[in-house]
């Protein structure tokens, strides 16, 4: 399968022009899915009650309309007020059967305040999508790897990101970290530019899952395509099996 990583300069708050460009990046892309950051269409924002969209939103709406229109299925979090009014840091991946999927991010930024105005979520989400498993999480879940612990039930992770310029050393390493521990493949998207509170270095990158570098982006913007190959992967889990020595956990919510 090809996969995409988009990392751009972000509008504060201009959902409008945000999705234009994410629209040219999707067409462009020459990939089976595109791999958005976190509030791709928003910039991070703490106050959700300024930018936050039912699921019948434009962002949604837009991502169903290019997942369809370009044959590609896409993936990336928006902020979204769910029918009970509470605000959630929602990842989706839509398919271009129109069929779609989300994730309510679990670990919310507590430096920055996020659990103030978000409501965390509570279920681990794996999605299927062209023979590959993958595992849906939202940043500063990055941090916690119990939550992404592998349980032979995915082949990759994706993490959409808005990860600040002065903890990237953390967002490397965890990337591989990940990958490694997990014996999978790690997908890693976060922006570059600047909002209020943040400077964003990116570093998106695609890791293999022996912790190897497929593509990385720097930090400058960057649209990368790199190739999963399941079959390597699997053979290397057969001929080093250190998932199936890993300690048996329960999680508590």
């Amino acid at each position: 399968m090809k996969v995409a990583i988009c990392q751009y300069d972000m509008r504060w708050e201009d959902a409008a022009s945000n999705l234009r460009t994410v629209e040219r990046l999707v067409e462009r892309a020459d990939a089976d899915l595109v791999v958005l950051p976190e509030m791709f269409s928003t910039g991070f924002k703490l106050h959700a009650s300024v930018v936050a969209e039912p699921m019948s939103g434009p962002t949604i709406a837009a991502m169903r309309e290019w997942s369809r229109r370009y044959g590609k299925a896409i993936v990336g979090s928006v902020v979204i007020v769910d029918d009970e009014g509470r605000f959630r840091n929602r990842q989706f991946f839509v398919k271009p059967s129109g069929e779609m999927t989300w994730y309510d991010k679990r670990h919310l930024f507590r430096p920055g305040g996020e659990g103030r105005d978000y409501t965390a979520g509570t279920e681990r989400v794996v999605v299927e999508y062209g023979g590959v498993r993958f595992l849906l999480q939202v940043c500063y879940d990055l941090r916690f790897p119990v939550w992404s612990r592998n349980r032979g039930d995915y082949d990759a992770i994706i993490y959409s990101a808005s990860w600040a310029a002065d903890r990237r050393e953390a967002w490397r390493l965890l990337l591989r970290a990940r990958a490694v521990e997990n014996q999978a493949f790690v997908l890693g998207v976060n922006r570059v530019g600047d909002d209020p509170s943040a400077h964003y270095a990116g570093d998106s990158a695609i890791v293999d899952f022996r912790g190897r570098t497929l593509c990385e982006a720097g930090d400058e913007e960057a649209l990368l395509v790199c190739e999963l190959d399941l079959q390597a992967m699997n053979r290397f889990r057969d001929a080093f099996p250190a998932l199936q020595d890993a300690d048996d956990f329960e999680i508590r919510i």
